[in-house]
């Protein structure tokens, strides 16, 4: 079936992989309507990345290291990116707020730093 896939479409492997991890990062984002910060997506691309790579090993016999390790990094290479990317941003943007002396409240109202209570170190 792999094989049909890439002589319809005529992309190469690679290529395939790339499109196959972020389409089912994609669907699984909508089924599931979790944040991609949540990592659930991510993980389903990785199920979906073991279970083509025991296809394979089940269909050649034997593991093909060179071609598993690529087809597993092209695979989950941009899932990645974009989730730590999208669990990242928050953090990033409470830095950028602070360092310009001003902190987002919950009604989107900015307000000084110096307003802002902090409780003491322990």
């Amino acid at each position: 079936m792999i094989d049909a896939i890439g002589d319809g479409t005529g992309l190469p492997d690679i290529i395939l992989h790339i499109h196959a991890g972020m389409a089912l990062l994609m669907i699984a984002r909508l089924i599931t309507r979790r944040s991609f910060g949540t990592f659930i997506p991510w993980w389903v691309v990785v199920a979906g990345e073991a279970f083509n790579e025991i296809m394979d090993r089940l269909n050649f016999g034997s593991w093909r290291w060179e071609d598993t390790s690529l087809d597993i990094v092209n695979t989950l290479l941009w899932p990645t990116v974009i989730c730590v990317g999208v669990r990242l941003r928050p953090m990033i943007a409470q830095r950028v707020a602070i360092k310009t002396g001003e902190v987002e409240t919950r009604s989107d109202a900015v307000v000084p730093v110096e307003s802002v209570p902090v409780e003491p170190e322990r």
